[in-house]
Order: C-alpha cells, then structure tokens, then sequence
C-alpha cells in the first residue's frame, strides 16, 4: 500500500512542493489526486530531507493545495517494449496516439538511459544513404554518427526530415533498417503532415514515432526525446536492428529546460538557460552510436531552430561541440526556391572519410567531394565579385567559376521532395559539372581518377 501524503505546501508554475516526505528518489513517479478525484502525474525534480518538488505533467492548474493527496510510486518513467513498437505512433508521455491498443511490453525499461561508455564505442565506419544528394554526396552521413540539422523558422527542415526518413538505408546491409522519430513542440499541422507522410509512403511500417505537441506540457517534451532514444536502445541493441533517430525541433526541448528553470528560481546562464544546458544535451546525444559486439547501431539526426538564424546561440553552439558535424540550411537558397536550401560549405560532416571511398560508396568519393566544394567556393567569390564590379569585369575564368556555382545549385543541390538519389548517380551529377572546369584547374582530383571519369560520355 503506498502512502499518502496530504503536505502539499506550495504550487508554482508546473511544479508542487510536498512536506514531511520519507525516502522518496531523484525522478521518482508520483500520482496527485485532486480534491475532486482526478488523478495527474508528475516527477520528482528535487529532493531533501523532508520535502520533494514534483513536476506535473499535466500542469497545475485546479489543483488544491489543502485538498490534494500525493502518493509516490517508487519507479522511474519507463516504457515497454517489444517488436510491436515498430508502425505505432506514440504521444509525449509513451501513451498510443493512433487509437491502437497499448503495446503487451517484453521489458520495460528506465527512460532516462545512459550515455555510451567511450571504452565500449565502435568507430563509426559505414556509409547511410539519404538519397539527397547535398548529404550523401559533400556530407555524408556515417552508421552511429550524431550529425544535427541546423535550420531557421520558416525553412523545410520538416521536408527534409521526413524525406530523410523514409529514404535512408545502410547499403550492402541484409540487416534491418528503422526509424524512431521524436517530434517536440510541434504544431498540430506539422504533426499531421509527419503521420500522413509516414503512412502514405509505407515508411510507418519500420518506424516508431513520438508525437508532443506544442499544447502539451513542458514536462512532456523532456520526457519526449528520452523515450525516442529508449526505442532506439531496445531496437539497436536488443534486435539487432540499425536505427535512425531524429529529433525535432531541440530548440523547444531547450525552451522547455529554461521555463522550468524559471519556475525552479535557478540561476540563469547565457540567454536564460540553466547552465546545465550543455550536460543535459549530452546526455541525450551521447546514447547514439555503435557498441563493440553489439550488430545494431544508433545514428542521430537532432533539428533545432536556431532563433534569429544564429549560429552562436547557445542551443547550436553547444550542440556542435557535442556532435560530429552540422547540416546548415541556408534561407538565401531557400529564397531562390531550392529544396533543399542545403549551405554546403559551413555544413561539416566530421566522419565523412571513414564512410566512403572503393567497397563503400565509389573510390572517387572523397577527390570529387574535395573538388566540387574548391569550385563552388570558387564560384561564390566569383558571384560575390561580380555584385560589386559587375560580370563584365570578371575574367574568362571566374565566368567558368560563376557559371559553375549557379549549375551546382541548381542540378545538384535541388532535388524533388520525392526525388530519391543513388549515390553513385550523385557522384556522376558532380563530374558532370566538373567538366564546366577546365581539367587543368582541377587540382584535387587523382590522375587516375581524371582520366577514367573526366572525359565526357
């Protein structure tokens, strides 16, 4: 029988104070039932000696300080999981949003996890292929990398997504592929649009997907991604399976963080975040990756908006020193109607060379990769030289440069939305535009290489 506790003394935004407590745990589940018999549940955010700080997820709101009884669980936040997670669709708290019953869980395991020891890390070595050529082709995405997308309000980082989602593969690989995505603060248009996307296109079959809306609680959306990864955990290192998660939108989750922050009166750090920001991302990105022995593997794809489209606000720039790269979207491609609005040259992959090249991807991989950045680089002074001075004043060359900047753009960084891309048909799009080129400008190409795809076919 569990014991009550009438001691409520103090509510504050999401978070109620109980008295005169006896051994309650650090993220201990609690149940309050109000005066009129409703039950709400939350978690223990603090502890003392006599008293918790409970954090509801369901808000506060009615709830009677002399009237309430609180009962403390003795158990974390878990979920259950088996195969039947694969093709449903969940909330925020773990609980079915697609009107399907409750799955019959094998195990349920604690949601909070652990990062991976670093003594236990497998290097990631094996290519991904999204079928977008911007990523597979200049940054390619490597199996048990944690590689962020970057974006700004208003750009197709939702698309983009999506299209990740349902294209992605490990190739050469019998193993089983699946996604887990993990959707925070979201509009009920753009929760819409994921569901629709994923059952239309028959990707729901092999993913798990978590739902919180921006209407829900802040409690719910720091619960969101751990439950993300938890599937993650259970389908990689149980099945056996390789797991893509994705995580949008990071900036809420953040956002999240602070208000509680807020209502907790912690000190704040830059821009109003606690200063723990940096931990607590870690935390949740450092679950991805390879386990030595283990078959299965976790890739992370985080999307975080960066307010004001700046790279230095603290959500982007701590995310960055924790992952292995970033995908940057650009708002002046996206004004150009490219999609997708891909910055190539501040985009990184960190990993990029121990995914490709001869058995993996094509042994020209990497020379054209280093090249066809050289020559849009090139192409962009070029573009920014002829704004000032005007095109008459360029020479020949930079023309050839200026030229083969607008032909990038456009033959290879736009795709269709529905336009999936083998690698191999991505790398003969760039030596396409390679020979715009005279072949004595192209300095980071093999010889070997030149003479055996250079000359036109």
């Amino acid at each position: 029988m569990l014991k009550e506790y009438l001691t409520v003394s103090s509510v504050s935004g999401p978070l109620v104070v109980v008295e005169k407590t006896e051994n309650i745990k650090y993220a201990e589940l609690a149940e309050i039932e109000l005066s009129d018999g409703t039950l709400r549940r939350g978690k223990v955010l603090e502890v003392s000696e006599d008293k918790a700080l409970v954090q509801m997820f369901e808000g506060t709101i009615g709830l009677d300080v002399a009237g309430s009884r609180v009962r403390f669980l003795g158990r974390t936040q878990e979920l259950g999981v088996s195969e039947d997670l694969l093709g449903r669709i969940f909330d925020g708290a773990g609980r079915p949003r697609d009107n399907a019953p409750a799955i019959i869980a094998k195990k349920r395991l604690d949601i909070n996890g652990s990062p991976i020891n670093p003594k236990s890390r497998a290097y990631p070595q094996e290519f991904i292929q999204t079928g977008i050529s911007a990523i597979d082709g200049l940054n390619p995405l490597v199996r048990g990398q944690k590689l962020p997308i970057f974006s700004g309000s208003g750009l197709p980082h939702s698309h983009l997504t999506a299209q990740i989602a349902r294209q992605a593969k490990v190739l050469g690989k019998e193993e089983q592929f699946a996604v887990v995505f993990g959707a925070m603060g979201i509009t009920f248009e753009e929760a819409n649009f994921f569901m629709h996307d994923f059952r239309n296109t028959g990707a729901i079959e092999r993913s798990v997907l978590f739902i919180n809306l921006a209407n829900d609680s802040a409690i719910e959306r720091i619960s969101t991604p751990r439950l993300a990864l938890t599937a993650a955990e259970y389908l990689a290192f149980d099945l056996d399976m390789h797991v893509l998660v994705i995580l949008i939108d990071m900036t809420f989750y953040c956002e999240s963080l602070r208000e509680i922050a807020a209502a907790r009166k912690e000190i704040p750090g830059r821009r109003g975040y606690p200063g723990y920001l940096y931990t607590d991302l870690a935390t949740l990105y450092e679950r991805a990756g390879r386990i030595k022995g283990k078959a299965g593997s976790i890739t992370l794809l985080p999307v975080l908006s960066m307010p004001e489209d700046d790279k230095t606000h603290p959500i982007p720039d701590l995310t960055g020193y924790i992952t292995e790269g970033q995908i940057i979207l650009s708002r002046e491609l996206h004004r150009k109607g490219i999609y997708p609005p891909m910055d190539v040259l501040p985009s990184l992959s960190r990993l990029k060379d121990k995914g490709i090249g001869a058995n993996k991807t094509r042994e020209d991989h990497a020379d054209v990769l280093n090249q066809l950045f050289a020559c849009y680089a090139k192409g962009k002074d070029a573009r920014e030289l002829a704004v000032i001075l005007g095109e008459a004043a360029l020479s020949d060359l930079d023309k050839l440069y200026l030229k083969f900047a607008d032909e990038f753009e456009d033959k290879f960084v736009r795709q269709s939305e529905t336009e999936e891309r083998p690698v191999i048909e991505t790398l003969e799009i760039g030596w396409k535009l390679l020979r715009l080129i005279p072949q004595a400008e192209l300095k980071r190409v093999r010889q070997g290489y030149m003479d055996k795809y250079y000359p036109a076919k």
